[in-house]
């Protein structure tokens, strides 16, 4: 890991390549998120011996990111008195499908907060269905008829203030969908407007 790892041993004496297993696993972690902030692993025995003579062992995560704290204390049945190999690579595989679920929360609400761009429109090319937007910090976005919503690829006007989602096209960046939400302002006239304007009566 790009951080500290810190391993503790209860109830049982520690060995290399429970430590190495250990560590290599918690690398792995650093593919599922880079907000890791701490992590800590106990492996224990908690129950020492079982009357058939077998160590019950038992593996807990403790993994800090940013807003939350993430734990993996379930052993599955099974792996209680099995491979202690096979209970730390399950405690391992809960903590990356939590990990995962953290990274696709955080995602979703940095989205979720992440201000629509704005653009102008800049060129529009009524006889082939189509056009330009122009970005604040002077990217041109082409946007297709059908992106427009609510029907108003006819009342686009050059100059007019819109919303919209971009992606990435065969060509370049693209307008998804665009939202007309003020007027338009005046601009020079250019080549832009190629084609002619439909009619509404």
């Amino acid at each position: 890991m790009k951080l500290p790892l810190q391993i503790t041993f209860r109830d049982l004496e520690s060995s290399p390549w429970i430590t190495d297993h250990i560590s290599r696993r918690a690398e792995k972690l650093d593919q599922f998120s880079d907000r890791i902030i701490s992590c800590r692993v106990a492996v224990e025995a908690p129950d020492h011996h079982t009357h058939r003579g077998g160590k019950r062992c038992h593996v807990r995560i403790d993994l800090k990111a940013p807003g939350v704290e993430l734990v993996s204390n379930l052993t599955p049945p099974e792996l209680l008195k099995g491979d202690l190999h096979a209970v730390i690579d399950a405690a391992f595989a809960d903590m990356e499908r939590q990990l995962e679920d953290y990274t696709r929360r955080i995602r979703l609400d940095v989205k979720r907060h992440e201000p629509t761009p704005h653009a102008r429109v800049a060129k529009i090319f009524w006889d082939r269905g189509f056009g330009f937007l122009e970005t604040s910090d002077g990217r041109e976005i082409y946007f297709h008829a059908n992106s427009v919503l609510r029907g108003k690829w006819d009342q686009l006007e050059v100059g007019m203030e819109v919303r919209f989602a971009e992606e990435d096209g065969d060509k370049g960046p693209q307008a998804s969908t665009v939202d007309v939400v003020g007027r338009a302002r005046k601009l020079q006239p250019t080549a832009a407007e190629e084609g002619e304007r439909p009619s509404f009566v």
